[in-house]
């Protein structure tokens, strides 16, 4: 198989999936870079290679063109970041794009609008109408994975190698993720990015030095169960904060108040912690949390037991972390944290997560591995300004999951077939 480090770019057009699907605020300013900045290293191999790049992405969830979702508002950012001046093909399937493309000269840089402009990159029909019967829909379905291929085709028409670096959507089938790889039989590679990923949730998953803790936040155990039952073959110990955690409080018997609990997964709950005592797995939930009378960042709070929460109240935060989980992740090896353990988008609701992210980032300097992943996990140490001092930040979300609960995804499948 083909790597970015041994093949050979000079005088080629590399054209490059990268994920810059990227936070925008209502200035079309980019609020957070960071699946930007990690695609750079891949972006400049080639170009210091003596090749051409085309850059390929998605933003957002279009409809169709729009202004809003153009990725035109990202431009300036890429060309500070390379160095470079980048140019821009308004439509990523038009005549200009095919033009600029065959033009690339070595050390020159294209960027294609949004690919999610077109229905076929996703291969998904847009717009049927809610009464649209089963035989309709799956006849316009059919329509378009058949243009899906010639939107393929010509994507791949535009360049001499292909290179995935885009593990955020790895887990979909999509044109520019799984099914350009085809046109590249000899000629296609992962990035630095996806290189990377892979080799951090394996060094986690399969070959971590002991003890590994995970750390679980988020809202719901439904959500998590694959991960949490192939975690149990693997860690010594499963933290669990978030909304998730009073789902099982209230399995246990606990008094939960007006939290959010999944009722229909209590029973759920308990097999995980009686399968957690068949493998050895200590469970850790928060002891004290921070519990608000409204879902707001000025509501009453108060502090109390996590199983003793009053009738109106909702548990809104680990608030006693440190306490209950410092001795444990600082004694762990491996560390995988996925998920808040509290509302930290509300800033008196981010005691508990900002707590765990420092403890983490203490345990690595004493030579611990850590991976945070997810995108809220992502955010707040990026938010906190953790994020350098933890081993590894997945780029991936749905991704990551995926991969750690053993699937397959399409956009490595591709690449490695």
């Amino acid at each position: 198989m083909q790597t970015i480090d041994t093949y050979n770019f000079a005088g080629k057009r590399a054209i490059v999936r990268v994920d810059f699907n990227v936070p925008l605020n209502e200035q079309f300013q980019i609020t957070d870079d960071t699946r930007i900045r990690a695609a750079i290293p891949t972006l400049k191999k080639v170009l210091n290679d003596g090749g051409a790049v085309i850059i390929m992405s998605h933003l957002g969830r279009p409809k169709g063109p729009s202004d809003k979702y153009s990725l035109k508002h990202i431009l300036p950012d890429i060309e500070n970041k390379l160095g470079v001046k980048v140019k821009f093909a308004p439509d990523c399937m038009g005549d200009e794009a095919a033009e600029l493309s065959k033009n690339l000269k070595s050390g020159e840089v294209l960027l294609l609008e949004n690919l999610r402009f077109y229905e076929e990159e996703e291969g998904k029909p847009r717009g049927l109408a809610d009464d649209v019967s089963d035989e309709e829909k799956k006849a316009a379905k059919a329509i378009v994975k058949e243009k899906q291929k010639e939107f393929t085709k010509k994507l791949a028409s535009y360049a001499d190698c292909y290179i995935n670096d885009a593990f955020g959507t790895a887990h979909r089938a999509h044109a520019s993720t799984a099914l350009i790889a085809a046109y590249f039989p000899n000629d296609k590679m992962f990035g630095y990015v996806m290189e990377g990923e892979i080799k951090a949730i394996d060094k986690v998953m399969e070959s971590p030095e002991r003890p590994l803790t995970a750390i679980l936040g988020g809202s719901k155990i439904s959500s998590k169960i694959t991960i949490i039952q192939r975690l149990m073959d693997r860690v010594d110990n499963l933290i669990i904060g978030g909304g998730m955690s009073f789902t099982f409080i209230k399995a246990m018997g606990g008094k939960i108040g007006n939290s959010i609990c999944e009722n229909d997964q209590l029973q759920l709950a308990l097999d995980i912690i009686k399968h957690a005592k068949e493998k050895n797995v200590t469970i850790y939930f928060p002891k004290k949390v921070t519990v608000a009378d409204a879902f707001s960042n000025d509501a009453k709070t108060q502090i109390c037991d996590i199983t003793q929460i009053p009738d109106g109240w909702q548990g809104v935060d680990a608030v006693s972390a440190e306490d209950d989980w410092k001795e444990v992740i600082m004694k762990s090896k491996t560390i995988l944290w996925n998920g808040p353990v509290g509302v930290f988008e509300m800033p008196n609701f981010a005691i508990g997560t900002e707590a765990v992210a420092k403890m983490i980032a203490d345990s690595t300097a004493a030579g611990a591995y850590s991976l945070v992943g997810g995108g809220d996990s992502v955010a707040a140490v990026n938010q906190m300004g953790f994020s350098d001092k933890v081993s590894y930040v997945s780029t991936g979300g749905g991704a990551l999951l995926e991969y750690m609960e053993g699937s397959e995804l399409p956009g490595i499948k591709a690449i490695r077939e």
